[in-house]
């Protein structure tokens, strides 16, 4: 195969970036999207040229750090994959891909499509957590839940951080990745010590990183890799006005010396 790649090149968040056109030839159609980028890569090393930026680690669809924008879809065209497990069959020889970084304010550019997710970090970190001594795994499992209440979860838990929802969203609103983290310990016997200030630390960090707000568009549940649902939005809406229901009743509750 051989395609034409229009690439965004920007040499950090302060400097203006641009589309530079590529050949990408003699590609395998069984090449992931990622081994397409290493021959690229290859050949413009060998040129002397600097080669593409962007982000990679398992390269197994587990660690969602493939974050690229392809042809206008995060992650490319295919649905519940990750960039890694794109493969070059998808697209036909001689076709033109654009391949651009996540667009959003709290994604800022490090290099050329690799972008700053660091913000995710710091709202798992302001409450994504359980303090609760949960035992040996044995302990742990021998907690009766209802197994579909285990199951949704599961698969909340089966975000991996990736940003496509942010990405996907017009708004670059971060509500589906964190309220798949905030609803993944709603939902378990483990994660209701800190249910409440949990759900009101995430989101205060979320609109402190300057995501976007949630319009209800779906385009996070339709790009996302792991198809997590947005009926988290739902739970995790209802934790946070729970939440602060049961805050100004206690407020009320110490004014009034009841």
């Amino acid at each position: 195969m051989n395609l034409t790649l229009k690439v965004w090149r920007q040499k950090n968040a302060d400097v203006k970036g641009a589309f530079v056109t590529y050949k990408a030839e003699r590609i395998s159609p069984d090449m992931s999207f990622l081994e397409m980028l290493d021959v690229v890569n290859e050949s413009l090393i060998l040129k002397g040229d600097e080669p593409i930026h962007f982000d990679h680690d398992c390269r197994e669809g587990i660690c969602g750090m493939c974050s690229l924008y392809i042809n206008g879809h995060p992650h490319g065209p295919k649905n519940a994959i990750t960039t890694c497990q794109l493969h070059m069959r998808t697209f036909h020889d001689g076709e033109t891909i654009v391949i651009e970084p996540w667009r959003a304010a709290a994604f800022p550019v490090i290099k050329d499509l690799a972008v700053d997710r660091s913000s995710f970090d710091r709202i798992q970190q302001a409450g994504g957590f359980v303090s609760v001594n949960t035992g040996v795994t044995i302990d742990a499992n021998a907690i009766p839940i209802p197994k579909v209440i285990a199951d949704e979860a599961f698969n909340s838990a089966t975000c991996i951080g990736c940003g496509a929802c942010v990405a996907a969203c017009k708004n670059a609103s971060a509500m589906l990745f964190v309220s798949a983290k905030v609803s993944q310990l709603a939902m378990l016997p483990q994660g209701q010590p800190e249910r409440w200030s949990r759900v009101q630390a995430m989101v205060a960090q979320m609109d402190a990183e300057g995501f976007g707000n949630c319009t209800n568009t779906g385009a996070c549940e339709a790009e996302c890799p792991k198809e997590i649902k947005m009926t988290n939005i739902s739970l995790m809406n209802n934790d946070y006005f729970s939440a602060k229901l049961f805050r100004e009743e206690h407020v009320h509750e110490h004014a009034s010396g009841e």
